[in-house]
C-alpha cells in the first residue's frame, strides 16, 4: 500500500469539499492489475458510486485516507449536481513532464480546476455542465457525470484555474471532437490516405483566393446577417462565452471564412482585435505552438464553408455566414448547435430569475434596515431632548450662569457632529 497522495487538501476547490459525496479508495491487484477499489470512510467496507450510505463529508475521507486502510479519497459523481470530470490517461511523462497535445488542448479550452492523476502520468479537469448524449470514452479521454467516483490528489496544475468553472461550450465540442465523432475521424484519414484530403493543419485550409484587404474584409464581416456578433467579439466583448478562450476561438472561425482560411491575415486581423492578449504568443504546446497558433488551426479545421468572391453571392446581403462559423462548429453540427443553444438560454434565464429573486431579498432586506435605523434614529432624538432638561434641573444654575457648555447629545455623539 502505498502512503496518502493528497498533496494539498486545501487546493480542492470548496465546490466540491462541501459536498457529502466522498469515499476513499485502495490500491488491489485484480485479473493482474492494479484497480482502485472505492472504500467507505469509517466503516473500511466496499463502497458504491449508486449507494449514498457509503459515502461520507470531505474531512471524513480525508481522516480516513490518512489509516492504513486507504490510499486515497475520491468524488463521486451523482445527477443530483452538474459536475463533470474528464479523464486524460497516459498523456504526461512524470520524468521530463512532457505532456500529449492533445491532453494539452483539452486542458487549455476547458480553462478549470486540473490536477495530476494518482498515478502521474495523467490528469483530471472538473467543470460543471451537461455531458452530451452519446458515447463518453474512446482512447484515452473519458468523460463522467454520474455513478462513478473520480480519485482526487490535489495536486493542482499551477497554470489551470483553482475553481470548477462552468464550460458548457467547450465541453460539448471536446465531445464531439476527441469521443463521439468516429465517422468524421474515419473519412479523414481514408482521404489522407487517398491522398484526397482538401485540407491540411499545415496549409490554407481552402482553395479560395478571397484577395481582400483587411479593411474591405472587415466591412464585408460587419455587414453580413451575423455582422453584430463579429463586431462584439472584434471589439473584445465575451459575453455569451464561457470564457474567454472561446471567444478567441469563435473569432477565429469568423475570420477563418471571411480569409479562405489564411493563416497570415487570420493572424495580422487578430492582432487588431480587442481580444488581442499576452497569452496569444505564450507557448502551450509540446511541440513548440502558441496559443494563437494553435487557435488559428482548429479554427481552419473546424470551417468546412469559407467566403468566396466569385460565387456571385454579395456579403452585403448575406444569406450569410452561418450561425455554426460563430462557435466553431460545422453545418453538420447546426442542429446540434440548435438544441445547445436553446438549452443554454433555458440555463441563462433560469439564473436570471434567481439573480432577480435573489435582488428582491436583498431589496427587502435593505428596507428593513433603514427602517430599524430611522426607529433608532428617532429613539436617540428623544432622549436627546430629555438629557439637557434633566442636567438642568440637576445643576440649578448652569442656563443662567452660562458657565456650563451645552451637553452634547446623543444623537450628536453617534453621527459625529452637533446639532445647530
Amino acid at each position: 500500500m502505498s502512503e496518502p497522495i493528497i498533496d494539498e487538501a486545501e487546493a480542492i476547490p470548496e465546490t466540491l469539499r462541501e459536498r457529502d459525496q466522498w469515499v476513499c479508495w485502495r490500491e488491489e491487484e485484480r485479473d493482474g492489475k492494479p484497480t482502485k477499489i472505492p472504500v467507505t470512510p469509517g466503516a473500511g467496507g466496499f463502497a458504491s458510486a449508486t449507494e449514498s450510505e457509503t459515502w461520507a463529508s470531505f474531512e471524513a475521507a480525508l481522516d480516513y485516507s490518512e489509516t492504513e486502510h486507504a490510499d486515497g479519497i475520491g468524488f463521486v459523481f451523482t445527477d443530483d449536481d452538474s459536475i463533470v470530470g474528464i479523464d486524460l490517461d497516459d498523456c504526461l511523462d512524470p520524468e521530463t513532464d512532457d505532456v500529449d497535445d492533445a491532453a494539452l488542448d483539452i486542458i487549455e479550452r476547458l480553462d478549470s480546476y486540473t490536477e495530476v492523476s494518482p498515478s502521474g502520468t495523467g490528469y483530471h479537469v472538473l467543470i460543471t455542465g451537461a455531458l452530451p448524449e452519446g458515447r463518453n470514452r474512446r482512447g484515452s479521454v473519458e468523460l463522467y457525470d454520474t455513478a462513478r467516483f473520480f480519485t482526487v490528489t490535489g495536486d493542482h496544475v499551477e497554470w489551470t484555474p483553482t475553481r470548477v468553472a462552468r464550460r458548457q461550450d467547450a465541453l460539448t465540442a471536446i465531445h464531439r471532437e476527441y469521443v463521439q465523432d468516429t465517422e468524421r475521424d474515419t473519412a479523414s484519414e481514408s482521404e489522407q490516405r487517398d491522398g484526397t484530403d482538401a485540407r491540411s493543419p499545415t496549409t490554407d485550409a481552402a482553395d479560395v483566393d478571397v484577395d481582400l484587404e483587411d479593411e474591405d474584409l472587415l466591412e464585408k464581416a460587419r455587414n453580413a446577417s451575423n455582422g453584430e456578433k463579429f463586431e462584439r467579439l472584434w471589439n473584445g466583448n465575451t459575453v455569451g462565452y464561457d470564457s474567454q478562450s472561446e471567444a478567441d476561438m469563435a473569432l477565429c472561425c469568423l475570420l477563418a471564412f471571411w480569409t479562405g482560411g489564411d493563416r497570415t491575415q487570420m493572424e495580422q486581423l487578430f492582432r487588431q482585435s480587442g481580444l488581442m492578449r499576452e497569452k496569444w504568443d505564450e507557448v502551450h504546446y509540446a511541440d513548440g505552438s502558441t496559443y494563437g497558433e494553435k487557435t488559428i488551426e482548429r479554427a481552419i479545421a473546424t470551417t468546412s464553408e469559407f467566403y468566396d468572391p466569385d460565387a456571385g453571392g454579395d456579403t452585403e446581403d448575406p444569406h450569410g455566414t452561418p450561425d455554426w462559423v460563430a462557435t466553431g462548429g460545422t453545418p453538420d453540427d447546426a442542429d446540434r448547435s440548435r438544441a445547445y443553444l436553446a438549452e443554454k438560454n433555458r440555463l441563462l434565464s433560469e439564473r436570471v430569475d434567481e439573480l432577480e429573486a435573489a435582488l428582491e431579498q436583498k431589496t427587502e432586506r435593505i428596507e428593513s434596515l433603514e427602517a430599524e435605523i430611522e426607529r433608532l434614529t428617532n429613539e436617540l432624538a428623544a432622549r436627546d431632548q430629555e438629557t439637557p432638561q434633566y442636567h438642568k434641573e440637576d445643576s440649578g444654575t448652569g442656563d443662567e450662569t452660562g458657565d456650563d457648555p451645552e451637553p452634547a447629545s446623543l444623537v450628536s455623539r453617534f453621527f459625529g457632529s452637533r446639532s445647530e
